[in-house]
């Protein structure tokens, strides 16, 4: 499979001008095509090979480096040092209303930007009312993109780039603005768009995201790859660590009451014994009480873990479970694993908070439970084999 994407040494500084000195010196590092010296470095030693048909999300907090990146691979800027390389047509969603000239209806930047990717007018013409009805922001799309919301500005955006048949989709925290039906929308958009062969580049602060639309991640910590790998296992361990940081700054204290989080993990035998050990074959009975700060019934994802990799998980949207509300803004669901087949080891469930919507990621809770069995066969989970 040949690449789409190749970075090699890649770093980027930016020139410290907060001085008159800094100034002129940056001047004449730029007039004379001198290295600079001194300046912010926000990149460095960034090496990257992305092949087609992938999809890598990019991670890490806010200042990693991570748009700095997007726009070099996009070609909006050069990195100081390195080369790149991007075999493909790019479609790019970055800083929010690129692209777009505030004083143009957004039909008219419809066509603008579809002529901008190369699009013929006959093409453009043919299929504006498809952008027009994905956008869907009714009679504003006659009326100037400077009175736009946010919201309706990706959605523009969006409507582009499902006509423009990228090779590469590169978006960054797109899927952060905008109402969750036009989310819902354009995740399912992206699954189709992988699906047929496409190549995504995704930065997202949303775990959920990372790991239903991507199969490979990098974490960006202050300029410098810290972890690459399976989108799941690096996402895992950057959630892990940066929580792990936020327990060491708040030793004591109440749970956030302003986010969904979860309130209680367990898990039972059929007997509504709290249990941590269980037989191969036996049911196991998880219930999680959830707090909801609207009062709303909240989203749930449940995994099992086995040593960092994933055996089984499930997101409450696919079930459409009616939890039982305990309280006012507390919601516990029971999920019964019939029958379960683990072999013998140790094992994790996780549970994770989410939005009413399905689309957020919120806290994680883990509890560790133990499976015992006699067999002698090998793996993760016994299949039903006949043998003649």
């Amino acid at each position: 499979m040949s690449y789409i994407i190749q970075a090699t040494n890649i770093s980027k500084t930016y020139p410290n001008i907060n001085t008159a000195k800094n100034r002129f010196k940056s001047l004449v590092s730029l007039l004379f095509n001198k290295e600079l010296t001194g300046g912010y470095e926000v990149l460095r030693d960034i090496n990257l090979t992305v092949k087609k048909g992938e999809s890598l999300a990019i991670i890490g907090k806010n200042g990693a480096g991570k748009s700095t990146l997007l726009k070099i691979i996009s070609g909006v800027i050069r990195p100081t040092i390195g080369t790149v390389e991007v075999r493909g047509k790019i479609g790019a969603l970055l800083e929010l209303g690129s692209g777009f000239h505030p004083e143009y209806t957004g039909r008219e930047n419809l066509k603008m930007s579809s002529a901008l990717a190369g699009m013929k007018n006959s093409y453009i013409d043919k299929n504006i009312d498809a952008m027009i009805k994905f956008a869907d922001i009714g009679d504003y799309i006659d009326q100037p993109v400077k009175n736009y919301s946010s919201g309706m500005v990706v959605r523009l955006g969006f409507a582009v780039v499902t006509v423009t048949n990228p090779e590469l989709l590169i978006t960054d925290e797109v899927l952060a603005v905008g109402d969750t039906d036009f989310q819902r929308k354009c995740i399912a958009w992206i699954d189709d768009y992988l699906k047929t062969g496409g190549t995504l580049l995704l930065v997202s602060h949303s775990i959920y995201h990372v790991q239903k639309l991507c199969k490979h991640a990098i974490w960006l910590e202050n300029g410098t790859i810290k972890k690459q790998g399976n989108s799941f296992a690096v996402s895992q361990e950057y959630q892990s660590f940066y929580e792990k940081k936020q327990d060491d700054i708040v030793i004591s204290g109440d749970k956030d009451t302003t986010n969904y989080h979860i309130n209680k993990l367990q898990i039972f035998n059929t007997d509504n014994k709290e249990i941590s050990l269980l037989e191969t074959y036996d049911d196991l009975i998880v219930k999680v009480t959830v707090f909801s700060p609207d009062d709303r019934i909240p989203g749930l994802v449940l995994g099992i873990i086995r040593k960092d990799i994933p055996v089984y998980g499930t997101i409450s949207d696919s079930h459409k479970p009616n939890p039982q509300k305990i309280r006012k803004k507390l919601y516990q669901f029971t999920i019964t694993y019939k029958n379960l087949k683990l072999l013998p080891a140790d094992y994790t469930i996780k549970a994770h908070a989410m939005d009413p919507e399905c689309l957020r990621l919120m806290d994680e809770v883990a509890t560790p439970f133990r499976v015992h069995s006699n067999t002698t066969d090998m793996g993760v989970v016994e299949l039903e084999t006949h043998w003649n």
